[in-house]
């Protein structure tokens, strides 16, 4: 499971969507998103689903990539589709069992909030896999610098996060090791009920958080040993310019919203 994770991730290319600006994707990303909660109909998915296609042809990226990051969390996937299902109590009956009972709609919504999850992972995935952690700290902080007049700190919100997503798959790689230590070392992670799986992590998760730790302490002073004194003076080796397709994305994604709402208005199923 610890590498399914593809959450900062990050796979070179040359294609139309790696090429797009950070800002723009990032904002498109955020209207994706949105537009997600705007469809009320199966039919808007498919029209998800198509777009999702289409992107990771462009992109030239695998759909294994998505069905990896989609895997961690398959049982919150069944957690909320059990929850929606029973309960959801409009529409017709379906099915009764004793005081359990289950009706049309709930299963339309769970089927819903299941799609809406899937396609959310799905979305955020692709961005940070076409976007470099420097090109999202980047358009990050270009976003945010607009609201550097009322004390918003954008450089170092930016640095955060990108920090942040850098180290994801290098925690992933340090679990990795550690779980195999511990497993030649007689641990089991896999077998016993739901408390003795708690149990078994613990040998796993201090050795994880002292390494945690001390990565952030030596970054601290790698930092400060380089005279890094925020975002004030600091120039860059790419200047961020919209591009001819930076324009025909945002074209096509208003498009995309237009045909969402027709298709609300329609009421097709």
């Amino acid at each position: 499971m610890i590498k399914n994770i593809t959450i900062g991730q990050y796979v070179p290319g040359e294609s139309f969507v790696h090429k797009l600006d950070p800002r723009i994707k990032i904002i498109l990303s955020l209207v994706f998103i949105v537009n997600l909660f705007i469809i009320d109909n199966f039919t808007g998915y498919i029209l998800i689903i198509l777009l999702l296609a289409t992107i990771l042809a462009i992109a030239k990226l695998s759909p294994k990539f998505i069905y990896k990051g989609l895997k961690p969390v398959f049982v919150l996937l069944i957690i909320t589709a059990v929850l929606n299902v029973f309960t959801v109590r409009n529409g017709n009956l379906v099915f009764q069992l004793g005081f359990l009972k289950v009706y049309d709609q709930g299963l339309i919504q769970a089927a819903f909030m299941a799609l809406r999850l899937i396609f959310l992972i799905a979305g955020t995935s692709i961005l940070t896999l076409t976007t470099s952690p420097i090109e999202l700290t980047d358009g990050i902080e270009k976003l945010l610098k607009p609201f550097e007049r009322i004390g918003v700190p954008a450089h170092d919100i930016a640095m955060i996060m990108t920090i942040a997503l850098r180290f994801i798959p290098t925690l992933i790689d340090e679990t990795d090791k550690i779980m195999k230590a511990q497993m030649a070392r007689g641990a089991d992670f896999d077998s016993g009920n739901i408390i003795a799986k708690a149990k078994s992590l613990i040998p796993l998760l201090v050795p994880l958080v002292i390494s945690s730790f001390r990565r952030a302490d030596e970054l601290s002073m790698a930092m400060e040993a380089r005279c890094y004194k925020g975002g004030e003076g600091r120039t860059r080796m790419k200047v961020l310019k919209l591009s001819y397709n930076d324009f025909i994305a945002v074209l096509f994604f208003i498009l995309l919203i237009v045909v969402t709402i027709l298709i609300n208005k329609t009421n097709l199923p």
